[in-house]
């Protein structure tokens, strides 16, 4: 009896292992806060703001990020305009180079730009990071949160940005890039706060910056049918209102602001009944298998927890509406059990 009792428990034991294998919680770490990831070759590459260096994870699985390998491809000397404050690091592969592009300043937040660091090898933690230079349109206005992509062999980079000099709103600009490390032309305004999702913040509070119109952290979305979306967060990080909202591309020119007709809803924002708060800066990855789209964001466990070391990566698999449109779904609460991304097998 005993015998059968301890073959049972040894049983049982192998079964829940191979099942926990097959699922994971969010969150994915224990901070990470603008969570980005790109799949290439059978790696994740995954990287998230840690203000004063840049990190890359390598991993088979971004749901097992906690045991991923990982390096230190950037400690930017002291001293320089882009010393301090690095935010929102996004790595790209692009004519057979890898690119890293973040937002820094020299202590300064009204200096904050966007720079962009190089590397040739095929393998982003081997070989050298080299720091191209500042990545800006002719205004030099204060810029972060860039990200690029392709459009008809095309390549276009979206930020949030500065009308002016002054910190009034942050709002969504695009332009052509004449290559990785070049903008090329003038900036585009294609999306400003309009609705009062949009603005909520709270001018009161000293530690807050002062302004309460936020659009920020763009990333391009592409369906099956290859429609084009943008989806930028809103409002206030401070707020437990951060959210995200989106752009649909409905015309034939990218840099025509009356191309892109933008959402009156937000499309992804907090859920209390599952201990979500101030869902944001997202963005997507597909499956190993290519079957799947996820979304990779950060959130806060409980209210009133603003833009600070509270935010957690978390990632979830999302579908398409009828009309071709993403439907994110409701954030998940922590801790439940979520199958990991489909590798075909």
């Amino acid at each position: 009896m005993n015998l059968r009792r301890h073959l049972y428990l040894v049983l049982f034991s192998v079964s829940w292992i191979s099942v926990s294998a097959q699922t994971f919680t969010n969150p994915l770490l224990p901070l990470g806060p603008d969570p980005w990831s790109i799949y290439k070759d059978g790696y994740y590459y995954y990287t998230h703001t840690l203000q004063d260096s840049l990190v890359i994870w390598k991993t088979t699985n971004l749901a097992d990020l906690k045991n991923a390998e990982k390096k230190t491809i950037f400690r930017p000397p002291a001293g320089t305009p882009y010393s301090k404050e690095l935010w929102a690091p996004e790595i790209h592969f692009i004519n057979n180079k890898w690119y890293t592009y973040f937002a820094a300043d020299d202590g300064n937040n009204n200096n904050h730009r966007m720079y962009v660091l190089e590397n040739e090898s095929s393998d982003p933690m081997q070989g050298n990071w080299t720091l191209k230079g500042k990545v800006g349109d002719r205004s030099d206005k204060w810029a972060i949160d860039g990200s690029v992509f392709f459009h008809k062999n095309k390549l276009y980079m979206v930020w949030a940005g500065w009308e002016g000099d002054i910190n009034q709103k942050q709002e969504i600009y695009i332009a052509r890039m004449k290559n990785p490390y070049t903008i090329k032309g003038r900036r585009v305004k294609i999306s400003s706060p309009l609705y009062d999702w949009e603005k909520h913040g709270d001018l009161n509070d000293p530690n807050n910056p002062p302004h309460v119109d936020v659009n920020e952290g763009p990333q391009i979305l592409k369906n099956p049918e290859n429609k084009l979306f943008l989806i930028y967060s809103a409002s206030g990080c401070w707020t437990d209102f951060y959210a995200l909202g989106m752009l649909t591309f409905t015309g034939k020119n990218l840099l025509k602001p009356s191309s892109w007709q933008k959402n009156p809803y937000p499309v992804f924002k907090k859920a209390p009944e599952n201990d979500v708060y101030a869902p944001g800066h997202n963005s997507f990855f597909k499956s190993p298998d290519g079957t799947e789209d996820w979304i990779l964001y950060h959130a806060n466990p409980q209210p009133n927890q603003g833009c600070g070391n509270f935010r957690t990566p978390r990632a979830q698999k999302f579908t398409w509406n009828a009309d071709g449109t993403p439907n994110f779904g409701v954030p998940v609460k922590t801790g439940i059990p979520i199958p990991i991304p489909s590798d075909g097998k």
